[in-house]
């Protein structure tokens, strides 16, 4: 039987691939055989690289059409197909609700929920033209199923993100299957940003049932599960990819045992 995670042969599209998670995922697809094309404002610093291969960096802004187009055109030209397309790129500084400007908030959801649409547009074109079809990933994040203080922007465009996972999953099939996963936290070369040093990103970790943060692999496995013929007939589902999940507030409120 054919290791169904091999993807040798395949070419696969992840947005902001040149750091965080995105820079993760893209040496997961690398070490499982396929060509990967990765995108961003800046070029990164070091290519991205494993199993002594590397990703072909195209530098695009994923909030502007044009630039959309021409990173699935890059991919296609060199390789002349796209397999996959993994909607990474993301996020948003913290800022508060009341006073947040709507420049500001437009950006953000131009980014996190548009950008998406765009993209998956584009490879749906070119998907649905091939005989093997395609599959699209999209990463959300548990900031779009509960509240997201401080990144109420960011949280309602995830929220938005969920939904367009479902409304496309309904619209591509059968050719092209859509599913997301939705992160929890993820320990990152940037994790200090977020998170302090080692003691701090330990502490954080040991607040979930699995003792850990995800580290960028596991979130990378799931990836290659959902666009492996092991999730053939999975579409337009949302995964929870958080160790458990948060523990709810009032556990750390109650003062004593007794369950409610």
């Amino acid at each position: 039987m054919a290791d169904p995670f091999d993807m040798s042969g395949r070419v696969v599209i992840v947005t902001g691939g040149s750091r965080g998670l995105g820079r993760g995922l893209t040496a997961g697809f690398l070490e499982r055989g396929a060509d990967v094309v990765i995108c961003g404002r800046r070029e990164p610093e070091s290519p991205v690289a494993a199993a002594g291969r590397e990703a072909l960096f195209v530098a695009a802004d994923v909030r502007r059409p044009d630039d959309v187009q021409a990173v699935v055109d890059a991919a296609t030209g060199r390789y002349g197909r796209l397999d996959v397309l993994v909607n990474n790129a993301g996020g948003s500084p913290p800022a508060d609700t009341a006073t947040a400007s709507p420049n500001f908030s437009r950006a953000i959801i131009e980014l996190n929920l548009l950008a998406p649409l765009v993209f998956s547009q584009a490879a749906n074109a070119v998907m649905q033209a091939q005989e093997a079809g395609g599959s699209i990933v999209n990463i959300g994040s548990l900031s779009g199923v509960r509240p997201s203080p401080h990144t109420a922007a960011y949280g309602a465009a995830k929220a938005g993100l969920l939904n367009l996972t479902e409304t496309m999953a309904q619209e591509f099939a059968p050719k092209v299957r859509v599913n997301a996963l939705v992160l929890g936290y993820v320990r990152t070369e940037q994790a200090d940003l977020f998170y302090g040093d080692e003691e701090g990103i330990a502490a954080v970790g040991a607040t979930l049932p699995m003792g850990r943060m995800a580290e960028a692999s596991d979130v990378g496995d799931l990836c290659a599960f959902l666009v492996s013929p092991l999730a053939s007939y999975l579409t337009g589902a949302s995964i929870a990819v958080h160790g458990g999940g948060e523990q709810p507030p009032y556990l750390r409120a109650a003062s004593g045992t007794r369950e409610p």
